[in-house]
């Protein structure tokens, strides 16, 4: 069976969907189409645009989206058995399957940016990956730090074993890294993000996307969504929109929602959008599936 997974924020770069954009005039109308939607010309900042200008939260996520949608929509073999998305993927992997329409898709993604961003400002607050640490250890150390000293510091993103990014406030991350360390771990490393996604710091987002989502029509996927806050197969359209929406201040469990797929019988994970990140995590996390780009 042949899952496609979805990246999230992070493998944006300059000139990416460039060779969707000149080989395929559906490619084309639907770039020309989400600069009419988001009401800027993001199809000069994906293709020619700075790294700097491609870090903004309102241009990197609505871009990560056209391009893994878009290849998906183009590519003439695409049957999937099952789709994942890691964060903003999500929304990625449901516009392929069918379960929200392109424009709406975009217009839900651009409107995430925004609150995120909007959130990120209220309170300073940042990422770590810690790496070669259990996750049971990690969780600990979050609670222990919370406890400890009141600040937000929790799991942000299983992303494969020996590697969990932490999200919270500067001082909770901060104390988080050295007492990460202190318990072995190889690295805890402090991300250049601007906020703690996939934390109760991103509530403020959580309650405005959640209005977005609830006015958004949604359609049942032609396959399963293993979703990042359950990690297990959706179908149900209320079951989608609701996990859609606890995902800004859930964690992203992304390990174990492809250890849930090879499960379910996944052999192929057909990576759909820029970069080759999530190929490395299957890699880590299923050994023997095959990966690939689209």
């Amino acid at each position: 069976m042949t899952a496609y997974v979805f990246p999230g924020q992070g493998a944006q770069f300059t000139g990416m969907g460039k060779d969707l954009y000149d080989q395929s005039p559906k490619a084309k109308a639907l770039f020309e189409q989400a600069n009419e939607i988001l009401g800027f010309d993001i199809i000069k900042i994906m293709f020619e645009g700075s790294e700097e200008e491609l870090k903004q939260t309102n241009v990197t996520q609505p871009a990560v989206f056209l391009h893994s949608v878009i290849a998906a929509l183009i590519a003439d073999d695409f049957a999937p058995d099952m789709v994942a998305g890691h964060s903003l993927g999500e929304f990625s992997a449901l516009v392929a399957a069918g379960a929200l329409d392109f424009a709406d898709g975009l217009r839900l993604v651009s409107q995430r940016a925004i609150a995120m961003q909007k959130a990120c400002e209220i309170t300073p607050s940042t990422m770590a990956a810690v790496l070669n640490l259990p996750d049971e250890k990690v969780e600990e150390v979050c609670q222990t730090i919370h406890t400890q000293t009141g600040e937000v510091v929790v799991p942000a993103n299983y992303n494969c074993p020996g590697q969990l990014v932490i999200s919270g406030t500067v001082p909770g991350i901060d104390a988080a890294c050295e007492a990460m360390k202190a318990a072995g771990a190889k690295r805890a490393l402090v991300l250049s993000v601007g906020g703690a996604f996939h934390s109760p710091l991103m509530e403020p987002a959580r309650e405005e996307l959640a209005a977005a989502i609830a006015a958004t029509p949604f359609a049942t996927p032609r396959c399963p969504i293993y979703q990042n806050v359950s990690a297990s197969p959706a179908t149900d359209v209320a079951v989608i929109k609701e996990q859609l929406i606890a995902q800004l201040t859930a964690p992203v469990r992304w390990t174990q929602s492809v250890q849930n797929m090879v499960a379910d019988g996944a052999t192929q994970f057909i990576e759909c959008g820029p970069g080759k990140v999530l190929q490395g995590l299957v890699k880590k996390i299923a050994p023997a599936a095959e990966t690939r780009g689209l």
